[in-house]
């Protein structure tokens, strides 16, 4: 028998001993199922009538199932009876056990899985779950459904359930996805990992969910709705589309007394107060892409960060044969608006699709201008201050495809080359210059509700910033520049200064990805070599991850890697 001696022998063995020793005990064992030698049980299994020989004591260790099998009335007998799994399932389960690898097809996924159920193979299962996964395209999403309900097999729950989760999109859109119940729809709607691109797609689905049958889920509806982030959405959302469902209310009012109220905030109780983050079981389904431009250079550069190798390398080269423009990811593609060439201002307004690699024309502003600002706030485009070539605007337009550019409310302070960005349904902008010059250069900071379409002054920043990179993370507002790096607490309207990034020269930008701050562009002090750095919130300091090839970062992208498949 063993000893505790013998075991504690065992673990002194150095890996790369003990895997050789594993590896020749396990191919003896295996030739001798293949020469069926030392046989001493046989299994008869029907459909159609077969012998499967095998060796007790691998079938006890594999599954519980024989163990207990050979520990019964069956301990002796030579021959065993099996009737309710096919022979050639069974001899692949039988060549599991021995081997850890079985022949999955898609056409006998469903029997490999329930006779590992019913033979309490577990890796067998895993392994079966696993390749259903990997083939879900060719065994489609409606085939996983039927096997999850006939098998009600608990892992195989729990990976669809990772599936519609990282998938939301896709699976929202199916048939299978009106006939969900409400307690699974809730298992998928409260995750932090739920792979949208913004609040609203969560809300569209259940709608449509709700719609395919009113009466029945009108109960149902505030449990859904419940597992939103409800303060995300801005007040004219919450009031136009929140408020009026049925049973709702409640949850509207507490989410427009927290946008509203910030010093209520510690007495509503809101199930959800910060915006869904991103876990280690999808990071690696977003990434960055940087957009690089020399002044001098016609084609830009989008530059694609791997992750995996923590490397950059070059997704696409633009064609576009002007300058000073501003980028923002809108969905999938990068809009290209204003800019400048030969000494005059564009008003020019593109679009790029990332994954097709074309341009598609939208129309022009009615103002032009370069050094601006743009930002999506709602599903409106905003272009935000800027030069003319005379003026440094305070000027505002907003695009919408039903009624393309329109005027709104001016900034109080015309400004160019400042930093904008949106959070809690408004529009924050900071920094740039007011004029020519050092002395021009603004410390000051405006919010915008699209409610009242009025912009309001906000505490100044501690520092001046021009062409600012700027990016609402975990609830704040971060400023990076060669100036250094400020916070904004928007709840206590108070901005603090944080560790400072290593870099003298050029532009440089951030952005949230993986839960984490990103800071990406500028020449590195210590070296010539551009700058990508981590905020290390917890020791309050700035991480290097790999450089890019190149310094003249204009700005970055979040975007799913899917997107970028076409690499």
């Amino acid at each position: 028998m063993a000893t505790s001696s013998s075991q504690a022998l065992a673990l002194q063995r150095n890996s790369s001993e003990q895997n050789h020793f594993i590896e020749k005990l396990m191919t003896k064992i295996f030739n001798f199922y293949d020469e069926q030698s030392l046989i001493d049980v046989t299994f008869k299994v029907s459909n159609p009538t077969a012998l499967v020989p095998a060796h007790r004591l691998i079938l006890a260790a594999a599954s519980p199932d024989f163990e207990n099998l050979f520990n019964g009335n069956q301990s002796t007998n030579p021959v065993i009876e099996i009737n309710d799994i096919d022979s050639d399932i069974f001899e692949h389960l039988i060549i599991f056990c021995y081997t850890g690898q079985a022949l999955i097809t898609v056409n006998n996924l469903a029997a490999m899985l329930n006779a590992a159920i019913v033979l309490q193979l577990n890796d067998a299962k895993n392994h079966i779950v696993d390749y259903l996964m990997a083939h879900i395209d060719e065994y489609t999403l409606q085939g996983a459904y039927t096997l999850e309900r006939e098998m009600k097999c608990e892992l195989l729950t729990q990976k669809i359930i990772e599936y519609e989760t990282q998938h939301f999109m896709v699976v929202s859109r199916s048939d299978e996805f009106l006939n969900f119940d409400v307690e699974k729809l809730q298992r998928i709607l409260v995750s932090d990992n739920l792979n949208i691109t913004r609040e609203e797609d969560a809300f569209d689905a259940i709608q449509r969910w709700y719609n395919y049958d009113v009466p029945a889920r009108q109960e149902q509806l505030p449990l859904l709705i419940a597992c939103l982030r409800l303060n995300q959405f801005n007040v004219n959302f919450l009031m136009t589309y929140i408020q009026p469902l049925p049973g709702c209310e409640l949850l509207a009012f507490k989410a427009l007394s927290w946008i509203r109220e910030p010093t209520t905030r510690p007495m509503i109780n809101m199930r959800f107060t910060e915006p869904r983050g991103v876990s280690a079981t999808n990071c690696g389904e977003k990434t960055i892409l940087a957009l690089c431009s020399d002044p001098s250079e016609v084609n830009p550069k989008l530059l694609q960060y791997n992750k995996t190798e923590d490397k950059w390398q070059e997704y696409a080269s633009i064609n576009i044969d002007y300058e000073l423009y501003r980028t923002i990811l809108k969905d999938d593609n990068l809009l290209f608006i204003g800019g400048f060439k030969n000494r005059a201002p564009y008003n020019i307004a593109r679009s790029w699709n990332i994954r097709n690699k074309t341009w598609q024309n939208l129309p022009a502003m009615i103002q032009a201008r370069w050094g601006h600002c743009v930002v999506e706030l709602d599903n409106k485009i905003y272009a935000i201050c800027g030069f003319d070539g005379n003026n440094y605007l305070s000027s505002v337009e907003r695009y919408t495809t039903s009624d393309g550019w329109k005027f709104v409310n001016s900034l109080i302070i015309g400004r160019y080359d400042a930093g904008a960005v949106t959070l809690n349904g408004k529009i924050y902008i900071m920094g740039g210059y007011k004029g020519l010059g050092p002395l021009n250069q603004l410390k000051s900071v405006e919010c915008y509700n699209p409610d009242s379409n009025t912009w309001t002054s906000c505490t100044d920043m501690t520092k001046s910033h021009s062409s600012p990179g700027v990016a609402a993370h975990k609830g704040h507002i971060y400023v990076v520049s060669l100036n250094g790096v400020e916070r904004y607490d928007p709840q206590q309207g108070i901005w603090s200064q944080i560790c400072s990034l290593k870099v003298s020269s050029g532009w440089v930008t951030c952005v949230s990805l993986d839960n984490k701050l990103w800071a990406i562009g500028g020449k590195s002090k210590s070296a010539d070599k551009s700058c990508v750095s981590v905020f290390d919130e917890e020791n309050s300091c700035w991480v290097e991850r790999c450089s890019l090839p190149r310094s003249d970062v204009r700005n970055c992208f979040v975007v799913p890697e899917s997107l970028l498949s076409s690499m």
